[in-house]
C-alpha cells in the first residue's frame, strides 16, 4: 500500500517538473520572440526614420545646376510630387506630399521653374508658392547670334575671370567632344570631325542667356547647356529637316551663313532663297563672310586678294556649301534655312545702314553697287 502511493507521488512530482520545465522554455520562447520582435521594431524604426530623413534632405546639396521643371495649370499636390521626382529634384514624391500636408503648404502656382538638386524641400515649395526663382543666380551668360567659337570662348573667359585661350582649347577637346557626342548623339554626328572641319563644335552652341549658381561654372557645364538649347532646336524641326533630307550639320552651316549675312532689317528667308539659287545654278555662294573665316580674322572691308585665299571654307573658290559652320545661328536663320522663299534672285548687297536689296541679274546687282557702295 505504502509502496504504490509512494509511486504515485513520485509521477506526480516527475509531471510537476516536466511542466514547470515547460513552463521556463515557453517563458524563455516569449521572452527571446519579444526581444527579437522589438529589435524588429527598433530597426524598422530606425531605418524608416532614416529613410524619411535622407528624404527629406536635397538630392545633391553639390549640385547647382538649374533643372528646368514644368507645373501645369490645375496640378494638385500628387502631381506636382510626381513631376518633383522625374525630374530628380526630390528623392521620393510620397514623402514630399507627407511634407507638404504636415505644413499645411498649398497655393503652388503653375508656370516653368529653374530648380536645382541642392535646394532644400522649404526652397521647392518656396518658389513654386511665390512663382519665383527662390536663388538667384550669380552668373548670367548671354551669348548673341552670329558669335564664332573664339568669341564665346573670350566671352565666358571675361564672365568667369578665366583665361580665353584655356577655355577655346577646353572646347576643342576630343575627349570632352565625344562625351558630349553619347550626350546628343542625333545632334553630333560623325560629320563633325570630316578632316576639313576646323572646330567640331563651331555652330552648334546655342545663343540664348544661360543662368548659373556657380561664379565659375565648368566649361562642360556651360557646353553641355549651349548643346542641349541646340539639340530641342533641331528637334523642334526635326520632320521638317526630314522631308528637306538635311543633317542637323547641313542645317547649321547654311543656317550660320545666312546669320552672318543678315542685318536686322534683313530678310533671312530672302537671302536664304539667294543662297538655295546659287546651289541649284551650281554657282559658288561667294559670300564675305566664309573669307574673314578662312582667314581667320575680322573684315571690316574684304579686297580682291582676300578672295584668293586658298582654304576649304572661302566659298569665293569653291562650291557648295562650307565644311561645316562658321558662327552660332538662332531660330530665325534656322527657320530661314529650312523655309527659304521663293524668288530668282541671284544677288544681294546691304548698304551703310543694313538695308539689303536683291537683283535677278549681274548688271541690276552691279548697278546697285554703284548706287548704294561706291557712291
Amino acid at each position: 500500500m505504502f509502496g504504490k502511493n509512494s509511486n504515485k507521488k513520485e509521477i506526480m512530482i516527475q509531471k510537476l517538473a516536466e511542466r514547470q520545465g515547460e513552463a521556463q522554455t515557453v517563458r524563455k520562447i516569449v521572452f527571446f520572440t519579444t526581444i527579437a520582435i522589438a529589435i524588429i521594431i527598433a530597426i524598422v524604426a530606425i531605418a524608416g526614420f532614416v529613410y524619411v530623413n535622407s528624404a527629406l534632405k536635397p538630392v545633391d546639396s553639390s549640385n547647382n545646376k538649374p533643372i528646368t521643371v514644368e507645373i501645369p495649370i490645375g496640378s494638385s499636390t500628387s502631381k506636382i510630387a510626381s513631376i518633383l521626382e522625374e525630374n530628380n529634384v526630390i528623392k521620393n514624391a510620397s514623402i514630399f506630399k507627407y511634407y507638404v500636408k504636415f505644413q499645411n503648404e498649398s497655393n503652388f502656382q503653375a508656370g516653368t521653374y529653374e530648380l536645382t538638386q541642392s535646394m532644400e524641400l522649404s526652397e521647392i515649395i518656396e518658389t513654386i508658392k511665390t512663382g519665383k526663382l527662390y536663388q538667384e543666380a550669380v552668373l548670367k551668360l548671354t551669348i548673341p547670334e552670329g558669335l564664332q567659337l573664339k568669341q564665346i570662348a573670350s566671352l565666358i573667359a571675361d564672365k568667369t575671370n578665366q583665361d580665353a585661350d584655356e577655355i577655346f582649347n577646353s572646347m576643342n577637346d576630343k575627349e570632352l567632344i565625344k562625351k558630349m557626342q553619347l550626350q546628343f548623339p542625333d545632334l553630333l554626328t560623325d560629320e563633325i570631325w570630316a578632316s576639313d572641319i576646323k572646330y567640331p563644335l563651331e555652330g552648334y552652341l546655342f545663343p540664348a542667356t544661360y543662368e548659373y549658381y556657380t561664379e565659375t561654372p565648368s566649361i562642360e557645364t556651360i557646353v553641355t547647356d549651349m548643346l542641349s538649347q541646340t539639340n530641342k532646336m533641331v528637334e523642334k524641326y526635326r520632320a521638317l529637316m526630314e522631308e528637306k533630307e538635311m543633317t542637323p550639320h547641313t542645317l547649321l552651316t547654311m543656317a550660320s551663313l545666312i546669320e552672318e549675312e543678315a542685318t536686322q532689317q534683313t530678310d533671312r528667308k530672302m537671302i536664304a532663297s539667294v543662297f538655295y539659287n546659287r546651289l541649284e545654278s551650281g554657282w559658288p555662294l561667294q559670300t564675305d563672310p566664309t573669307v574673314a573665316y578662312a582667314l581667320g580674322e575680322h573684315l571690316k572691308r574684304t579686297y580682291y586678294s582676300d578672295l584668293e585665299v586658298d582654304d576649304p571654307y572661302n566659298t569665293y573658290q569653291n562650291k557648295g556649301l562650307t565644311p561645316g559652320p562658321i558662327a552660332n545661328s538662332g531660330e530665325s536663320s534656322i527657320v530661314a534655312a529650312l523655309e527659304p522663299e521663293n524668288s530668282e534672285y541671284m544677288y544681294f548687297l546691304a548698304n551703310k545702314e543694313g538695308k539689303v536689296f536683291f537683283s535677278k541679274t549681274l548688271d541690276e546687282h552691279n548697278a546697285l553697287v554703284k548706287e548704294h557702295i561706291t557712291n
